[in-house]
């Protein structure tokens, strides 16, 4: 099988809190030729076993317990839209999961440019206790049929479906066991194909496994009186700073404090580098140096939209990399009835990886303040604008004059080093703003076209993807994204404190509304 894989766009759609699709429609340099010119680097893959080896590569990361479906275009398969989603763990779910991801693939593709004339599909899942990979794929094998029968449905065949599991692979679809032995085939060792070499070369790095990229978000603690602790700190900080938020003098304030912490945490987080080693040690020692009650203080204060749209000014040059590790630490405190705290820190952790050009995290981080709270819009909007590939150039020039305008200085470009855009809208607005919420979540772009291409491209860590949107924002001030009256975003408030949890009391602490300024 002669497959040539497009490692570029690696953009997801997600139809919900823990789907994602990529929409692989673009294509960037891997380097410079001499005199400027932009030089392509290919790669040619050839049969089940680099396919499997290059899924890794193509997403970012090392995808668990998912299925992927992977477009392929031409009669050389170049790679286009990749779709993941987590495996439906009942069999009863299998059959409608597979008809909606087939549905999906084939609607994005030809939206961004044309039908896929075959589909590739990877089941990943490893072993639970007790159990080997062959058992797993096995198990699987009625799903991997059930996603070739929703894609032949729709004309599409399935090429090849591949299950990755404890380090081997099988193929469902290759009757020879020659190549695809009964037993499975070892997965060649890391950074020993030609898909590492080419990655290698492009810049391109491949992260953890997606459970463990989830983890850096997640609190570590499972001991009960830590967590009542940490609990315990909360209540304090909201029942000392929301019974200040029911006026607008003293909400303001409020705001302000918070944004005065915020800085003081982000400064004393940029004054001690993580040590080097495991992503573990580094978040255990970020944990060390804030406490509970500055968490806390910073959390509640986070809840108001127009404190949190502040912060999100910490999206580029050295502070973003600070900001990012903060608001991971925030997201790692929500624990217990705060949990669905956690949805403005991962938005703001979600729009710092997507700006500085780290997709992969800003789709987990985006999926995850999702599942937190479904209806939070602003990560409604980002993870769309995300998805759909927009460049966040001109969110982040937004962003620079509205700090500009509250100083009275000029707009300062893009620091060096960041990720440079087109200068083009990205996002479609209403009322002028940068992103639209009317309705609950609209965004707005041009359908853009597929590039045709007949070989694989992998781009250069430092690449810009290059968009297009169908109007231009007409606002000067290019707000964040707007909520009533497209002036703000739509998202949940916090208005009153919240009381200790106690015997009888279930689930989070209440985050009511701030009046007129409040609504999704």
């Amino acid at each position: 099988m002669n497959t040539n894989s497009d490692a570029s766009g690696n953009r997801d759609l997600s139809h919900g809190p823990t789907a994602d699709l990529s929409a692989g429609t673009g294509s960037l340099p891997a380097g410079s030729a001499e005199g400027g010119a932009e030089e392509q680097h290919q790669v040619t893959l050839r049969g089940p076993a680099q396919l499997a080896d290059s899924l890794p590569y193509l997403l970012g990361f090392h995808p668990s317990d998912s299925v992927v479906l992977v477009a392929l275009h031409g009669p050389r398969g170049r790679f286009g839209g990749r779709l993941r989603v987590g495996i439906p763990k009942s069999p009863q779910e299998w059959a409608p999961v597979a008809s909606h991801l087939a549905e999906c693939l084939m609607s994005n593709s030809e939206r961004r440019g044309g039908r896929p004339d075959g589909v590739v599909v990877f089941l990943c899942q490893d072993p639970g206790e007790g159990q080997t990979g062959r058992q797993v794929m096995e198990r699987l094998r009625a799903f991997a049929q059930r996603l070739r029968l929703a894609c032949g449905a729709l004309d599409v065949p399935v090429l090849e479906a591949l299950c990755v599991s404890d380090g081997r692979f099988w193929s469902y679809c290759c009757p020879d066991r020659r190549c695809c032995p009964s037993e499975g085939t070892v997965l060649a060792l890391p950074g020993t194909s030609v898909m590492a070499a080419a990655a290698a070369y492009a810049g391109i790095q491949v992260r953890g496994t997606l459970r463990e990229m989830k983890a850096r978000f997640a609190s570590r603690t499972r001991a009960p009186e830590r967590i009542r602790e940490t609990v315990g700190a909360l209540d304090d900080a909201g029942s000392a700073v929301m019974s200040r938020m029911l006026t607008e003098a003293s909400s303001r304030q409020v705001g302000q404090e918070t944004l005065v912490l915020a800085r003081t945490l982000l400064r004393r987080l940029g004054r001690t580098a993580p040590p080097r080693g495991s992503w573990e040690d580094a978040d255990s020692a970020d944990d060390a140096l804030i406490t509970d009650a500055e968490a806390g203080a910073v959390l509640h204060g986070l809840q108001d939209r127009e404190t949190r749209d502040l912060l999100a000014e910490w999206m580029e040059g050295p502070e973003a990399a600070h900001a990012l590790r903060l608001w991971r630490l925030l997201a790692r405190r929500c624990v217990g009835p705060y949990a669905t705290y956690a949805a403005p820190p991962l938005t703001l952790a979600g729009w710092v990886a997507w700006s500085t050009g780290d997709e992969p995290e800003a789709r987990v981080a985006l999926g995850l303040a999702l599942e937190v709270d479904r209806h939070y819009t602003f990560a409604q909007l980002l993870h769309q604008a995300c998805n759909d590939g927009f460049d966040p150039e001109k969110l982040r020039a937004c962003l620079r004059r509205e700090r500009v305008g509250r100083s009275g200085g000029p707009v300062p470009g893009p620091p060096r080093g960041a990720p440079a855009g087109t200068g083009g809208n990205v996002l479609s607005s209403t009322g002028g703003n940068v992103l639209s919420s009317t309705g609950g979540n609209v965004l707005s772009s041009t359908r853009r076209k597929m590039p045709r291409a007949s070989a694989t491209r992998i781009p250069r860590a430092s690449a810009t993807r290059r968009t297009s949107v169908a109007r231009r924002a007409s606002s000067p001030s290019g707000r964040l994204p707007s909520g009533r009256g497209g002036a703000r975003t739509a998202d949940r408030q916090v208005a009153g404190p919240p009381a200790r949890p106690g015997a009888g009391r279930r689930g989070a602490p209440p985050r009511m509304r701030r009046g007129a300024r409040s609504g999704r």
